[in-house]
Formats: C-alpha cells, sequence, structure tokens
C-alpha cells in the first residue's frame, strides 16, 4: 500500500475495499440496523475493535478498561477479597461504581487503565473470588491521559 503525499487536512484517509456480495449484504444490514450514518462509520468502528483486541492480546500495550461484574454480596469474604485486590492494583484500578440489584446481588463497573497483561490478570483475580456469577472486561487503546502516556 502507498502512502499519499499529503496528510488529509481532515485527518480522513479514503481506501477501498473489495468483498463478496453475501458479505456486502451483511455489512448493508448491519449498517442500517446498528444506525451508522456510513458504510464507511461502521467499517471504522469493526477496525477498531479489531485492533483494540488484537493488541489487548499482546499484553504490553497501555490500555483502558471497563471490567463489569455481578456478584453476590451475601458470600462473607467477597467484599473484602474485591477490595484487597483492588488495592494491591491502585495503580491500575481507577474507580469503581457499584448499583444494588435484586437478591443481594451486585452490578460492579471497574475501571482501569494500564499494561492490557496486567488488567486481564486483575480481572482474573475478581472473577475467580467465591460469590462473582459473572464478568466481562472490554479494553481500548484510547487512553485517560492524566494516568498513563503513550510512550513516543
Amino acid at each position: 500500500m502507498k502512502p499519499s503525499q499529503s496528510e488529509p487536512p481532515d485527518g480522513i484517509r479514503r481506501i477501498t475495499i473489495s468483498m463478496p456480495e453475501e458479505t456486502f449484504q451483511l455489512l448493508d444490514r448491519l449498517v442500517n440496523q446498528r444506525g451508522f450514518d456510513s458504510r464507511s462509520q461502521a467499517m471504522a468502528e469493526m477496525v477498531h475493535q479489531q485492533a483494540a483486541e488484537h493488541l489487548s492480546k499482546i499484553g504490553t500495550e497501555i490500555m483502558a478498561g471497563a471490567l463489569t461484574l455481578i456478584y453476590d454480596e451475601s458470600k462473607s469474604a467477597l467484599l473484602r477479597d474485591l477490595a484487597r485486590i483492588c488495592r494491591e492494583h491502585v495503580a491500575e484500578v481507577i474507580s469503581a461504581q457499584h448499583v444494588l440489584l435484586e437478591d443481594e446481588h451486585v452490578l460492579e463497573v471497574i475501571l482501569m487503565q494500564g499494561p492490557a497483561r496486567t488488567l486481564r490478570d486483575i480481572s482474573n483475580q475478581l472473577v475467580t473470588c467465591k460469590g462473582v456469577k459473572r464478568a466481562h472486561l472490554t479494553l481500548t487503546p484510547h487512553l485517560i491521559p492524566q494516568l498513563h502516556s503513550k510512550e513516543k
């Protein structure tokens, strides 16, 4: 792929892609059903998601993340264990928000930033605590600038 002679003034690059008809039809359905303004917007979002997933697997890339947990707070040691793990990783754990659900369950969202491998390790430690029912980690290469800056 040849780089263009000059950077476009709005930071947008134009590319042309080819795909099988079936994939094209799926793309149009996705654009319509999800409410994207254009195919370009949908493709840019998909590429961004795949890039973030790839970078998170490498493990050394600094990333921001949100870990969503659902747990049963009636488990006697659970709250203490969750707090201990978060304190052990105070450099990466930024904040936590929890919402009380029915039947002594809690939905908690923990915001983190640091090397992807470290964020996955923290998530694994938290999810294995007795009483945690579900967990989902979402990572992005977009950072909270004042916490960790990308090395230039």
